[in-house]
């Protein structure tokens, strides 16, 4: 007799080792992932999160490089920011809002915008919930807890650098008659930036404090209208200081800066 022919085991071990291969790439992939920094992390995140928009034609991949960084770098504006820098502005952004909402659920106090110019929180000192005590630059409870709140989320990112802006509108009523709308502008940016300092935000991350007064409203606004009474902290990326260190190389002021002190 001859010897028994075996069955037919068919395919079915290819299948087991293609998912061999298959696990032993996916355990590679997360130990390299693992062992990469953060911005990398993020890059990746982000590509999984969005695959359609995260390499877009400006860029060279979703692993920044020194490539990629040449790529997105141009003169000073803010659309010249990696994808990654964008989306850390970004995740600020959001994390700024759900904390200033457990105070102020109607947002109508604080207003947080993506802009050219990097992200632009408006501090509105509005005489429902004011931000200081009227016609001085001291702060209310209230904008205590705002300015604060800004500081520790802030200071977790020491690429940003920081312009404060003061403005009034142009009724502003000041204590006394004496402190006039520039002065008081002024001081209410200086009081800002030294409530920011003292709760973590560092000292050379802030690059410029202004006073604008009355002169430029937010533009849905009437010049009249108490929400120009504000105070707006921009925060910018150092690809964005560019256009800012040749103003300031060529002497060109902005209304009523002033110098920290």
């Amino acid at each position: 007799m001859g010897k028994p022919r075996h069955e037919s085991h068919g395919g079915s071990w290819k299948v087991a080792y293609a998912d061999f291969i298959t696990a032993m790439m996916a355990l590679f992939l997360c130990l390299w992932l693992t062992s990469q920094d953060q911005k990398i992390k993020e890059a990746v995140e982000r590509a999984f999160r969005n695959p359609f928009s995260s390499v877009t034609k400006e860029s060279v991949g979703i692993i920044p490089s020194k490539d990629a960084s040449a790529t997105f770098k141009q003169k000073g504006s803010f659309q010249s920011v990696s994808a990654v820098e964008m989306e850390t502005m970004r995740r600020l952004s959001e994390d700024l809002e759900k904390l200033l909402k457990q105070q102020d659920t109607d947002q109508t106090s604080v207003k947080i915008d993506m802009t050219p110019d990097g992200l632009c929180i408006n501090i509105f000192d509005r005489a429902r919930k004011p931000i200081f005590n009227a016609g001085t630059d001291t702060f209310t409870d209230y904008g205590s807890w705002v300015f604060s709140t800004l500081a520790w989320e802030i200071s977790r990112y020491s690429s940003f650098r920081i312009e404060i802006q003061g403005h009034t509108e142009s009724t502003e009523e000041t204590s006394n008659g004496q402190i006039g709308k520039w002065e008081l502008s002024s001081d209410r940016s200086n009081a800002a930036r030294r409530k920011l300092v003292e709760n973590g935000v560092g000292d050379k991350q802030v690059c410029k404090v202004s006073g604008y007064a009355d002169v430029e409203p937010l533009p849905d606004y009437p010049p009249t209208d108490e929400m120009n009474r504000r105070v707006t902290v921009v925060l910018k990326l150092k690809e964005s200081m560019d256009s800012l260190d040749k103003a300031n190389a060529a002497n060109i002021d902005t209304p009523n800066d002033i110098a920290p002190n």
